[in-house]
């Protein structure tokens, strides 16, 4: 009935993904390399997530 108040967990997902993304660019920007790879890291994982609730269910 309420279903329309529940977060979509898809778009918390992918707003911590553009986050993400966006901390390990400014990161490579600054010449952070090691903080760039492991933001990029937990992007990945979060893209990972993302997919798999994309995804139909079999």
């Amino acid at each position: 009935m309420f279903s329309w108040l529940k977060p979509d967990p898809k778009k918390r997902l992918q707003k911590a993904y553009e986050k993400k993304l966006e901390a390990a660019m400014l990161a490579q920007r600054s010449g952070d390399i090691k903080s760039y790879s492991l933001l990029s890291e937990e992007a990945d994982g979060l893209y990972r997530e993302l997919q798999s609730l994309a995804s139909p269910p079999r």
